[in-house]
């Protein structure tokens, strides 16, 4: 059986970044750039003033130094004369500053009578004037490496850009299998369960930046499920669900093949997980995820999701993290076992504590838990405060 980490690559062989789209900035949130973009204009656009006060030549704002006020500066508004010795001009935060002044005296520091003020003694020694392209410059660069953020939309639109040019989400279709599924809200039989891994496996392609799917559930027969891959083949990636061991209802490899499915490997060294398979069907790429729900998951966070940026053009890496064991924990089998864990940060660093029920259907265990603590195959017992490696959730 392949390793975890031999399964992952080749999944991700299988893969091409989508095509790009343009979207307004606004629907940007959660968008991934196609590319780096070029600061439209610096930031500020010009010299600032930081405070409400008095634009001045700082030669001329020693404290007791008289001053005539000429004019006036506001946000949007800037004063077009030139600032002549002993001479100052009213501004307000964001005004651009005067030609002439090259200190900004705030106005608690400013005594005024009239058009004239006075400096009072121990005046705020600092300038208060920001200066152009401060920020950011015009031609700089925003790289734009992962999903875009509230802050980002915010620097993008200081940058001047109205419009974006991010990857096309990836369109994912999930295919649930069984006789014994229905759907949440319907009255089960005696002998049927509630669907649920397809649910919890399309909210977090969402979270990701891909475009899920749900398509009828495919009952166990070739029939049906050949009518449900028929509908599902114009997406970009294809996770079927359940059906992919090897039992006589287990028909997601030889329907597939019936329709020209690929098979590039089934079966891994997982746990939980084991009967995952990939391949391609009609030029898209498929993965073959366990039927039981937490096993889907666990695979769709080791396998889908690096699939997904891999669509996205983002990097596919897994995002470890080390942490220190709470308590002691056995050996592990001969397979890499991702176990549900809640990792906390301590001041002695990170430290996961691994639930002691790790059951492959026991959904209450996954929604405890905010990790994997993931066990290399064959790994000996190990006591309480052993470094491991941790997938956060």
């Amino acid at each position: 059986m392949l390793s975890v980490a031999e399964a992952r690559a080749r999944i991700l062989r299988l893969i091409t970044p989508t095509d790009t789209e343009t979207v307004a900035l606004q629907a940007g949130l959660g968008r991934v750039l196609s590319a780096p973009v070029h600061a439209r204009r610096s930031q500020p656009p010009f010299a600032a003033s930081a405070m409400d006060g008095y634009a001045v030549r700082r030669a001329d704002a020693a404290p007791g130094m008289t001053l005539r006020v000429i004019g006036e500066a506001a946000a949007g508004h800037r004063f077009t004369g030139k600032l002549d010795p002993g001479e100052a001009v009213r501004i307000f935060t964001g005004a651009p500053v005067p030609e002439g002044a090259d200190d900004i005296l705030i106005q608690e520091d400013a005594i005024r009578h009239d058009d004239r003020i006075t400096v009072r003694e121990g005046r705020d020694q600092q300038r208060y004037i920001r200066p152009a392209g401060g920020d950011f410059c015009e031609g700089d660069v925003f790289p734009g490496l992962g999903p875009l953020t509230p802050r980002d939309i915010a620097l993008l639109a200081a940058m001047n850009h109205g419009r974006l040019e991010v990857r096309r989400k990836p369109v994912v279709s999930l295919i649930a299998t069984g006789d014994e599924l229905v759907l949440p809200g319907e009255t089960p039989g005696p002998d049927q369960i509630v669907s649920s891994n397809n649910f919890g496996i399309a909210a977090r392609l969402e979270e990701l930046g891909a475009s899920p799917r749900l398509l009828p559930i495919a009952r166990d027969t070739p029939e049906h499920l050949a009518a449900v891959f028929e509908r599902a083949l114009d997406a970009d990636l294809i996770l079927t669900l359940g059906g992919a061991s090897v039992g006589d209802h287990d028909l997601v490899a030889p329907t597939g093949q019936s329709m020209g499915l690929t098979l590039d490997f089934h079966k891994i060294s997982m746990r939980p997980g084991k009967p995952l398979m990939s391949g391609t069907i009609g030029g898209v790429p498929l993965i073959g995820l366990p039927g039981n729900p937490v096993s889907a998951m666990v695979c769709a966070e080791v396998f889908v999701r690096p699939a997904v940026r891999a669509f996205l053009g983002l990097d596919p890496a897994p995002l470890l993290r080390q942490a220190r064991l709470a308590e002691d924990i056995g050996a592990n089998g001969p397979r890499e076992h991702y176990m549900r864990a809640t990792l906390s940060e301590t001041p002695q660093g990170p430290q996961v504590s691994v639930f002691d029920r790790q059951d492959s259907s026991l959904l209450g265990v996954l929604a405890a838990a905010n990790a994997l603590a993931i066990r290399a195959p064959g790994a000996p017992a190990a006591p309480a405060g052993t470094l491991i490696d941790v997938l956060p959730l």
